[in-house]
């Protein structure tokens, strides 16, 4: 059972004025405002360690989905292909960070990967800043949090900045318009790598010249939407092509092929499997288009826009619950190594009605 501590919420009229204009909905806050999910040191230290570990099984599958050309198995767009090969030989390094999917963890509960979103992963800002400003709001709270998001990303754009082209290189950041969500979190980044030293320039991806002399670029937009498009000339990604590879659901089954007795993986086929299941879209985003199947039954559905992918099955596990059935579903982020944490809080599948919520060490 997870452990709260009560708080005073932050002002939401202070959320709005930095930005932060999606934290309602009709029904409830998006963001749980009055209260910490409470952590030991030991639960830090084993999602430390099991992201980390995670993270390197992934390397080891990507290099065998390469080898072995299996893209096809990932449902990965054909045209992308040729770049995921470059990049995957020239920009290895250049993985900026991801958002691991965990659950358990919590009161002895095994830690299992749920899926890696590496692409463009969401509750950024919350993640950093939001849950670092309930914290200072709440100083009575003698607390820490494992949140080094800021710092961690910092030091990965320097890093590969100076093992690539020098850290007087130039740096692109780009989204889409009119998403402001999406707009708040690149501009985060693009922070992030002024604060290491960097020179950075905006601009929305609907106006981007990727050939106006940018060493490298980072789009908030994932890959698989991306199939006509190129990098030419000298420009490096971040994150890679090949991070489309690591968003493929289809890795969990790679995986799990390549590391059957991994502590940290659920047993996940390309075909339905005898155990209660979770059958997944390869790239389905927010808890769209899953069916939770037992018994050959369809017990639990979400609708979407993802059908036209192909599925994998993942062993059905259960997240932890409160009193009033919420389940709790931890997001470490990842960053040249595991670097915060924040939850999600909501129903059976966590979908885009799911809450954020943030914790403190103790």
């Amino acid at each position: 059972m997870p452990k709260f501590i009560d708080i005073d919420p932050l002002n939401k009229t202070s959320l709005e004025k930095m930005g932060f204009s999606w934290h309602t909905d009709l029904e409830s806050d998006y963001i749980v405002l009055d209260k910490f999910l409470q952590l030991s040191s030991v639960e830090v230290e084993a999602y430390v360690k099991a992201t980390n570990e995670i993270y390197k099984m992934y390397e080891t599958s990507a290099e065998y989905v390469v080898k072995n050309e299996l893209f096809e198995e990932l449902d990965i767009p054909p045209k992308l292909i040729p770049q995921i090969r470059k990049s995957w030989k020239k920009e290895r390094g250049n993985h900026l960070y991801g958002r691991f999917d965990l659950s358990g963890g919590i009161d002895g509960k095994e830690i299992k990967l749920i899926e890696f979103n590496a692409d463009t992963p969401t509750v950024l800002l919350e993640s950093v800043v939001i849950q670092y400003m309930m914290l200072q709001y709440n100083k009575s709270v003698e607390a820490e949090q494992f949140n080094n998001i800021y710092d961690a990303i910092s030091q990965t754009f320097l890093k590969i900045a100076k093992s690539q082209k020098g850290e007087y290189s130039r740096f692109l950041f780009s989204c889409v318009k009119d998403i402001h969500e999406e707009e708040v979190t690149t501009k985060l980044l693009e922070s992030m790598a002024k604060d290491a030293g960097l020179i950075t320039e905006f601009s929305f991806l609907e106006d981007t010249d990727v050939d106006n002399g940018f060493d490298f670029w980072f789009k908030l937009y994932p890959w698989e939407y991306m199939e006509d498009f190129q990098v030419e000339g000298h420009t490096m990604m971040l994150n890679p092509a090949y991070t489309l590879l690591y968003q493929s659901k289809g890795m969990l089954a790679i995986l799990y092929k390549l590391f059957p007795n991994s502590p940290y993986l659920l047993k996940t086929e390309f075909q339905p499997i005898e155990e209660k299941y979770v059958q997944k879209r390869m790239f389905g985003r927010e808890g769209a288009n899953i069916n939770i199947v037992e018994n050959g039954e369809i017990i639990t559905a979400t609708d979407g826009l993802y059908a036209e992918y192909k599925s994998i099955y993942q062993e059905y596990t259960e997240f932890v619950k409160d009193k009033e059935n919420n389940h709790y579903q931890a997001g470490v982020f990842y960053s040249n190594g595991a670097c915060g944490i924040s939850f999600r809080r909501g129903a059976e599948i966590l979908d885009d009605k799911s809450q954020v919520l943030a914790h403190v060490v103790r």
